[in-house]
């Protein structure tokens, strides 16, 4: 037998063994690298409590947070129509654009706590106007809240039957994770929230919290007394400003 069909086996044999080495095991079993993020967001919203309209009102409002608050206060007013679509969510992405560009000069804490209240619900800008801050916990070095922190403050609409001003206290906190005793100390802050809506000198006492009418199409009014355009066209009043919407 010659010394180059010899070679030849010699290789082909050491090919084979090679790629057997090499095949996926038979039974399944294999070694995997495994990732996984969950996102936790939670929040409480007290009863209403109704408030005579009036110029000096709304202004009142941050000075609730006072003695509960850990930073500065910041008023979020009800979005006008050129937002109505907003949301803090990037599965639809030109509706997340409209959120970052109508929230964008709002500080990491407000932006954080309207993120998390706004993805379960506990407030709408179409209606809402909102007074938060941080209330515990701390944040990170670029300035937003863990996810054991509670943020929140105090939100006020106009009652569309009547027009006076509803405020109720929100908390939420939420992120990478969760803490057992986060949901306690949020009901102790939302008790503490609500103890100062109730002993402000405009207050008249707790009333039946209604939810509000959802957006209409965008056919929204101008406020004739502060040019605010209402996000939809059902409102009798001017979420910012308060006063009766004019009709033709």
């Amino acid at each position: 037998m010659s010394p180059e069909f010899l070679r030849r086996k010699s290789s082909a044999a050491k090919r084979a063994a090679s790629e057997a080495v090499g095949s996926p095991p038979l039974s399944g079993d294999i070694t995997a690298q495994e990732y996984q993020l969950k996102l936790y967001y939670a929040g409480k919203s007290s009863a209403g409590v109704r408030f005579k309209a009036g110029p000096r009102t709304i202004d009142e409002i941050p000075t609730m947070l006072a003695g509960i608050a850990t930073s500065d206060v910041e008023l979020v007013e009800p979005l006008p129509l050129e937002f109505s679509q907003a949301t803090p969510s990037i599965a639809h992405p030109s509706e997340a654009m409209q959120w970052l560009n109508a929230h964008h000069a709002s500080s990491p804490i407000t932006r954080h706590a309207l993120v998390v209240l706004e993805s379960i619900d506990a407030i709408d800008l179409a209606f809402d106007a909102f007074a938060c801050g941080l209330l515990a916990g701390e944040t990170d070095t670029s300035g937003y809240p863990e996810y054991s922190a509670i943020v929140g403050g105090v939100a006020s609409h106009w009652d569309e039957s009547n027009g006076d001003l509803v405020l109720r206290a929100v908390v939420g906190w939420g992120g990478r994770g969760v803490r057992g005793d986060t949901d306690r100390t949020g009901t102790r802050i939302l008790g503490g929230l609500l103890t100062n809506i109730l002993a402000n000198q405009f207050s008249m006492g707790l009333t039946a919290l209604e939810r509000q009418l959802p957006a209409a199409g965008r056919g929204g009014l101008v406020c004739a007394h502060c040019g605010f355009a209402s996000a939809h066209e059902r409102a009798f009043y001017c979420p910012k400003c308060g006063m009766r919407l004019l009709r033709g």
